[in-house]
């Protein structure tokens, strides 16, 4: 039997009011699938890790990446499990590269005869030796204060522009941030430097992230591969001057910026600084980020879906 965990207060409490619509399509169609609502992001990972206990080999959450990157860091050593994730966050770019639809009952349904893909992780380890996991998108800089104030006090805005509000916010407070990140690529022969005084810092898996802006429009989530991301400090009319593209596509629209794929990066700052993960705060500067391929087993829609 399939388990679906809820976290009610993902997408500012939009997963706790789909709960009804699920009940009812898992009842409809017959899914062999139960449907628990959890406390909290604890209480979600805790119930994760009982249900392997019983048995369970398919658990899916309802909610948003941040939703998602807690079942992950629950679930990391269980290898044997597939994941999945139904869309009800305010960031839903995992399943958007998956090609889930945002419709939580129409995602329910695809991946209810969904198929097993492999997609890549990223691991964080921090100074302390600690590790995290994530699979979407993740950085510092403003990119880390925004995420915080998306969670917060821009909680009930909407997509992309929850962000996009909560960058500006996070703007006003911001110093520029002296960075120096190696890097290492299985198309290169040795490590590459990178120091620059950054606006963000982004190191992605899929080609969107702060529900949908496309920083790496080119990545994908099973190359075995990240895409990093480096945008130069900006002054106020450069940072409003980007504000139209990023509205209405979420595009990222400067000159001042620089793309690299790598496998693997170790990131010191001149004063420490936060690193999120899928919009979760995941540790400290000086740390390391790497590509774990094809680590992830998750339901996706089959692929013949989108041939037809």
């Amino acid at each position: 039997m399939d388990l679906i965990l809820i976290n009610p207060f993902a997408g500012a409490g939009r997963a706790g009011r789909v709960v009804p619509a699920l009940r009812g399509f898992i009842l409809k169609s017959d899914w062999q699938a139960e449907l628990l609502v959890t406390a909290d992001a604890e209480d979600l990972a805790q119930q994760a890790r009982a249900a392997v206990a019983r048995g369970h080999k398919r658990i899916l959450v309802a909610g948003g990446d941040g939703t998602f990157q807690v079942l992950l860091n629950a679930l990391g050593d269980c290898p044997g499990v597939t994941l999945g994730v139904i869309p009800a966050g305010g960031g839903n770019d995992l399943a958007s590269a998956l090609g889930i639809p945002r419709d939580p009952v129409q995602a329910a349904a695809l991946l209810r005869t969904g198929e097993t893909r492999l997609i890549d992780a990223i691991r964080v380890r921090t100074a302390a030796g600690e590790q995290r996991f994530y699979a979407g998108g993740g950085g510092l800089g403003l990119d880390a204060d925004a995420s915080f104030l998306a969670a917060t006090y821009f909680r009930n805005w909407k997509g992309r522009f929850r962000y996009i509000a909560a960058a500006l916010r996070a703007y006003q407070r911001f110093a520029p941030l002296e960075i120096r990140v190696t890097m290492y690529s299985q198309d290169w022969e040795g490590p590459r430097a990178l120091e620059q005084n950054v606006l963000l810092l982004g190191i992605l898996n899929t080609p969107s992230y702060g529900g949908g802006l496309r920083v790496t429009p080119h990545a994908k989530v099973d190359d075995g591969s990240l895409d990093l991301v480096a945008v130069a400090h900006l002054n106020l009319p450069e940072v409003l001057a980007l504000l139209p593209a990023l509205l209405l596509s979420g595009e990222l629209r400067t000159l001042r910026v620089q793309r690299f794929s790598i496998q693997r990066a170790q990131i010191e700052s001149n004063r420490p600084a936060q690193f999120h993960g899928d919009g979760e705060i995941l540790g400290m500067t000086p740390l390391e980020v790497e590509v774990l391929p094809r680590f992830i087993r998750i339901l996706a829609p089959k692929r013949d879906v989108f041939d037809n």
